[in-house]
């Protein structure tokens, strides 16, 4: 029957603004007008309920020869009303996340930016710049706060007693080395191997953040807190993070102690073997899917 018909067109109409509106809500748009739609109950089904409505709305026996318009009152809802909010929306709060470009650079055209760098006062008391180091196409790279006494004298990172266990660590999960990335969110030594503040990190990071869109890592590994909150733009501390893949830029981040501490505090050793071992167990899921 038409009015069958046009009933079940109409429910659809109906349905699917609400759900839009409903949807727009749930999201934080307000104020937005609704017109005089009628509700439909949660007990009676929507169908019985549209008919049982508009049987008794209408006047008269409805006409089964084909109408010049439908007998059912039309609701056409005004676009901008739901168009221009889901736009607005979607572009201030549901954006998709910035990943970082591919990039063509090589690490000898980013050193040679960085060159002689006096952008921060740990020029003045550094022995040498500490560039990051190992395989320029690995997928897997280690990235800790920034040198101490020894990197600094050898102009390499990681070479110390941290490193040596850092070296260990890498080995037991299966790779070697000079396969991985290894560096520090700054290059040059801050006295008395203090972390860097805030300023000296922000002046160093945009160098290590382009060598990773060079190379694109599949996993990060960020070595204790103050590398940690540097590079994920955290407050959140390391004890709470470790051990759980974060998100950044599209790249996989797990968070665990630095090798340095756990010289201080051997105790942590088993927490980080188990953080390590969720990198390794994923760096062999991806490789047997490609």
């Amino acid at each position: 029957m038409a009015f069958e018909s046009h009933a079940e067109e109409y429910l659809e109409i109906l349905q699917s603004t609400r759900e839009q509106l409903a949807y727009l809500h749930e999201l934080g748009v307000e104020n937005l007008e609704t017109g005089n739609l009628p509700s439909l109950s949660r007990t009676k089904p929507a169908r019985e309920q549209l008919r049982s409505e508009s049987r008794t709305s209408v006047a008269k026996p409805i006409d089964e020869s084909p109408p010049s318009r439908p007998s059912v009152p039309a609701y056409n809802p005004a676009p901008a009303q739901v168009a221009e909010p889901t736009i607005s929306l979607f572009a201030d709060i549901s954006a998709p996340p910035v990943r970082l470009e591919k990039s063509s650079e090589t690490f000898e055209e980013i050193w040679a930016d960085i060159g002689n760098c006096t952008r921060c006062p740990l020029y003045e008391r550094r022995t040498n710049i500490v560039h990051t180091e190992g395989n320029p196409i690995a997928r897997l790279m280690f990235v800790g706060e920034a040198p101490g006494a020894d990197e600094d004298a050898q102009a390499r990172p990681f070479v110390g007693r941290a490193g040596q266990l850092l070296t260990k660590i890498i080995e037991a999960i299966g790779f070697k080395r000079e396969e991985v990335l290894i560096g520090n969110v700054n290059r040059c030594r801050p006295p008395g191997n203090r972390p860097p503040t805030e300023e000296e990190a922000s002046i160093c990071k945009p160098f290590l953040l382009r060598e990773i869109a060079a190379v694109q890592p599949e996993v990060i590994v960020v070595l204790g807190n103050t590398a940690t909150r540097n590079l994920l733009n955290t407050k959140v501390g390391i004890t709470r993070l470790r051990g759980e893949f974060q998100e950044y830029h599209g790249v996989k981040v797990m968070p665990t102690f630095h090798p340095a501490y756990l010289l201080r505090d051997p105790s942590k050793k088993q927490e980080t073997w188990q953080d390590l071992k969720k990198v390794r167990d994923y760096l062999e899921s991806t490789r047997k899917t490609k």
